[in-house]
C-alpha cells in the first residue's frame, strides 16, 4: 500500500523532471537576453532589523497590498496566509485584493511607478513578463529564509521550484501551484455509455459522433477560454513532433503554424467545428458558464484545461461525476513522444515589483504562503498540489481528479514538457481573437493558421520586443 508520503514524493520527483527540463530547455531560453531582477536587497517598505523572525526587515504596523489574479484557485487562499502574516506582524495590515484583468490594471501602475507589493500575475490578461523582468524584485532571499515552522524554506520545497520564475540567471518569479495539462471527463458518464477516454484526433472525432448519436457535443468552449483548445492543439503537436515543434513555436519561426504536426490538429478541429461537435454560442458565453454545460449540465462530454478546473467548477459540478483526468490527444500511433507524455509545470507565477512601497512585505506574504498550514490549506481546499512537499495524502483528499493527476505523473514519467511563449511574449489576448472566430466557424483551418502565424510574426518582426532565444 502506498503511503501519503510516498505518493507525495513520487508525484513531486515527477514534477521535478520539469523542473529540470525548465532549466535546460525552458529558463534557459530566457537567459539570452532578459534584463534583470530590479531591486535585489528587498529594501523597500523595510525600515527594521532582519531577523529571523522578520528575515527581510519589515516595518512595524506596515501596510502591504497584493492583487491575485482570481481564476481557477480563486484568491482567498493567499487572503488565508495573509491572516496568518497579520497575526505575526501584529499591527500590520495586508491587504488582498482580487482581479482577472491583471495587465489591464496594473501596467498603468508599473508605468506610474506605484505597483502592488505583491501580483499574482496569471490568467488570459497577465503581463507579458519580457515587459516587466526589469522591475522585478530577486526572490532567493523568501527560499533562503525559515518558514513559520522554523525550517529554511528550500529544505521544504520539491526540486526545480525556482527553475519556472528564472530569467537571466535571475529568480524573480515564484510559481506556487504545480499544474499539469490533459483532457478531463465524467468517469460514471464513460461508464454508463462504455466510452473509451480517446488517445488521439481520430479517436475524438469517432466519440464526437457517438456523443452526438446521445444527443450530446464532444466540446464546449467560453470566450474567454478559447485558448484552451489552443494549449491541447500545441500540446499535442509537440507530443507528435517533438522538440521539432516546441523550438519552432519557443523561437517564433517563419512558418511555424504550418508545420504538418500542427496542420494535422488544426485539420481534425476543423471537421469536429463542422460536424457541430462544439456546443454553439461560445463566442458570447461566459467561460464558467460555458465549463458548467460540461460540468453539470452535461451537454459536452470532454473538456481540455489545467489541474485547475476541478476547483474552479466545484460549485457546479453535477453530483457524482466523477471527475478524471488523462494525457492530450496526439495526432498517430507513432508520436515523437508516448501519449502519455505530459505538459506540466509549476504555475501562478508570484512577483514582487522592485518599486513596490513594501517590498519587504511583499516577500512577507510568500513566506507565510509557504508555510505548512497555508500550502496545506491550499492542497486541501484547492485539491491541487503547491511547490511545497509532502502535504498530498494517497487519497488525493477523496479528490478523483487529483487521484488521476497522480495516475498520469506516474504513466508519464520523465516525459514531461513545458514551453513559455504565449506568456512570455503576451500573445494570448490575441489569439483569443482567433480561436473564438474559428470555433465559431468563421475561420477554417487556414484562416486559423494565417491568423496565429500574422500573431507570431508581427512578435517576431517586432524590434522593440526582445527575443529569447531557446536552443533545447
Amino acid at each position: 500500500m502506498t503511503t501519503p508520503n510516498n505518493l507525495s514524493r513520487r508525484l513531486f520527483l515527477q514534477r521535478a523532471a520539469v523542473g529540470t527540463l525548465l532549466a535546460t530547455g525552458g529558463s534557459t531560453l530566457l537567459a539570452a537576453c532578459a534584463t534583470g531582477g530590479g531591486d535585489d536587497n528587498g529594501s523597500g517598505g523595510g525600515g527594521a532589523d532582519k531577523t529571523s523572525e522578520n528575515p527581510f526587515g519589515m516595518a512595524d504596523k506596515a501596510t502591504v497590498d497584493a492583487v491575485i489574479f482570481n481564476g481557477g484557485y480563486g484568491y482567498d487562499y493567499v487572503q488565508f496566509a495573509a491572516d496568518i502574516a497579520q497575526k505575526k506582524f501584529a499591527g500590520s495590515t495586508f491587504k488582498v485584493a482580487p482581479s482577472t484583468q491583471i495587465a489591464q490594471q496594473l501596467q498603468p501602475r508599473f508605468v506610474g511607478g506605484n505597483p502592488p507589493d505583491l501580483i499574482d500575475n496569471s490568467g488570459a490578461n497577465q503581463i507579458g513578463f519580457n515587459t516587466i523582468l526589469d522591475q522585478l524584485s530577486t526572490l532567493d532571499d523568501v527560499f533562503e529564509a525559515n518558514n513559520y515552522e522554523g525550517t529554511k524554506i528550500a529544505d521544504t520545497l520539491y526540486p526545480g521550484a525556482k527553475n519556472p520564475g528564472t530569467y537571466d540567471g535571475k529568480f524573480v518569479a515564484m510559481n506556487y501551484v504545480l499544474t499539469l495539462y490533459g483532457i478531463w471527463y465524467s468517469d460514471s458518464l464513460f461508464k454508463e455509455n462504455g466510452w473509451e477516454a480517446p488517445k488521439t484526433y481520430d479517436g475524438l472525432l469517432d466519440l464526437g459522433a457517438k456523443a452526438k448519436a446521445k444527443g450530446k457535443y464532444l466540446f464546449v468552449w467560453g470566450k474567454e477560454a478559447a485558448t484552451y483548445y489552443h494549449t491541447m492543439a500545441v500540446d499535442g503537436a509537440i507530443k507528435e513532433g517533438g522538440d521539432e515543434v516546441r523550438l519552432a513555436l519557443e523561437n517564433l519561426k517563419e512558418n511555424c503554424w504550418s508545420m504538418p504536426q500542427i496542420q494535422g490538429i488544426f485539420k481534425a478541429l476543423e471537421t469536429m467545428v463542422k460536424n457541430g461537435y462544439f456546443v454553439p454560442g461560445g463566442a458570447g458565453t461566459q467561460f464558467t458558464a460555458a465549463q458548467a454545460k460540461w460540468s453539470n449540465d452535461q451537454q459536452a462530454v470532454l473538456y481540455p484545461s489545467g489541474s485547475w478546473i476541478e476547483n474552479e467548477m466545484k460549485k457546479a459540478t453535477k453530483s457524482g461525476f466523477d471527475m478524471k483526468g488523462v494525457p492530450e490527444p496526439v495526432l498517430t500511433d507513432a508520436p515523437k513522444l508516448p501519449y502519455e507524455s505530459l505538459r506540466s509545470a509549476a504555475g501562478e507565477p508570484f512577483i514582487v515589483p522592485s518599486k513596490g512601497k513594501n517590498v519587504a512585505g511583499g516577500k512577507e506574504l510568500l513566506r507565510a504562503m509557504l508555510s505548512k498550514e497555508a500550502a496545506t490549506n491550499f492542497a486541501k481546499t484547492r485539491l491541487a498540489p503547491t511547490i511545497v512537499k509532502g502535504l498530498v495524502p494517497a487519497d488525493g483528499f477523496g479528490s478523483t481528479a487529483l487521484q488521476s493527476q497522480t495516475a498520469m505523473l506516474d504513466a508519464a514519467g520523465t516525459n514531461v514538457f513545458d514551453y513559455q511563449f504565449v506568456g512570455l511574449y503576451g500573445m494570448n489576448t490575441d489569439n483569443l481573437v482567433v480561436w473564438n472566430s474559428f470555433l465559431s466557424g468563421q475561420l477554417d483551418a487556414a484562416g486559423l493558421t494565417k491568423g496565429l502565424q500574422q500573431i507570431t510574426d508581427k512578435v517576431r518582426n517586432d524590434s522593440s520586443v526582445k527575443k529569447i532565444p531557446v536552443t533545447k
